[in-house]
């Protein structure tokens, strides 16, 4: 219950805050697994669109409230929210390739072409590197790293959706 008051007494720039730095050690995080090894997929890649894209956007609506500047952060932590939900679903998807739920796409997903001879499976072998969509490199707390942007990214559409409330129309 104590968290929850203290939820209800953040401000729509408090919301705005919070999704920069969540956002920027979210991708933070990303860049370090990646830096000691574990090198991400094709969906993973993608899924890093949403932390480029709400990084500067979060930073520019923390500005903006800053200005109080009428009617742009309701429309700011809208797009915000969407982006996140988006991100979220993305990730769920990632994660259901990684579970085997359904089939992932066959560029990071499929079998590996037979070469018809022995130079050209050598001349693939140094010019092919493909991380696979649906091996997944490390779990923690029994969650993928796609699995964690799916939460993390629900938890910032929240978020953006309690400073949508929070700011003035």
């Amino acid at each position: 219950m104590r968290i929850w008051s203290h939820l209800q007494n953040l401000t729509a720039r408090d919301c705005a805050l919070a999704l920069i730095l969540i956002s920027l050690a979210t991708i933070s995080g990303a860049w370090i697994f990646e830096y000691f090894g574990y090198l991400p997929c094709e969906l993973c890649l993608k899924q890093r669109w949403a932390y480029y894209i709400g990084v500067p956007l979060a930073c520019v609506l923390f500005i903006i409230l800053h200005l109080q500047i009428a009617h742009l952060p309701r429309i700011g932590f809208v797009v915000l929210m969407l982006l996140w939900i988006a991100s979220s679903v993305f990730g769920i998807y990632h994660s259901g390739v990684e579970w085997q739920f359904w089939p992932g796409p066959t560029d990071c997903t499929g079998s590996l072409t037979k070469a018809p001879s022995i130079n050209d499976f050598l001349q693939q072998l140094q010019s092919v590197k493909v991380v696979r969509c649906d091996a997944v490199a490390i779990r923690i707390l029994g969650l993928s790293l796609a699995g964690w942007n799916a939460v993390l990214s629900l938890a910032m559409a929240v978020i953006a959706a309690m400073g949508f409330s929070k700011s003035r129309a």
